[in-house]
């Protein structure tokens, strides 16, 4: 096969331009989670001795490293429903677009609040009177202001 036979035969492949993607593969969508969930990045031994410590399948380092990089497929309803639930997700993450996307959009939230410092400051917060809160408030209003943004964050919709 030539060279261009080969980039016509991968445009036919992609089809026209806006045509739909792929689907990430579950090797891709488990990767996905191992490298985005706030409480990470995991190694893939420190998430075998959580499944194992949960009571879940037993699972190598190894093995989960296979099941990101596609090297092994087809793993067992038993190891699937041990990692949704260590990540905190729907089986259903791992074959649904839909419910994927959404995960996602959680997910990359969450690490924006993360990175933003948020989880401390709610943490503190906690437990303080209205009255207490309204000036912190204020200030974090105030502090908004003086780096030019609006005192509200834009919400982004999903």
């Amino acid at each position: 096969m030539t060279h261009a036979d080969a980039t016509q035969s991968h445009e036919e492949s992609s089809g026209a331009a806006g045509a739909l993607k792929p689907s990430p593969s579950l090797a891709e969508r488990l990767d996905h989670l191992f490298k985005t969930d706030p409480r990470g990045p995991f190694t893939n031994d420190r998430v075998a001795d959580a499944l194992q410590e949960a009571g879940g399948p037993t699972a190598s380092g190894t093995y989960l490293w296979q099941l990101r990089t596609g090297r092994r497929g087809n793993p067992t309803k038993n190891h699937l429903e041990a990692l949704a639930k260590f990540f905190g997700v729907p089986v259903a993450y791992f074959f649904d677009d839909s419910i994927a996307e959404q995960v996602n959009t959680q997910l990359e939230t969450l690490n924006r609040l993360k990175e933003a410092g948020v989880q401390s400051v709610a943490l503190r917060a906690i437990g303080l009177s209205r009255e207490s809160l309204d000036p912190v408030l204020a200030l974090l209003d105030q502090v908004r202001r003086l780096e030019g943004l609006p005192p509200e964050p834009e919400q982004h919709q999903s």
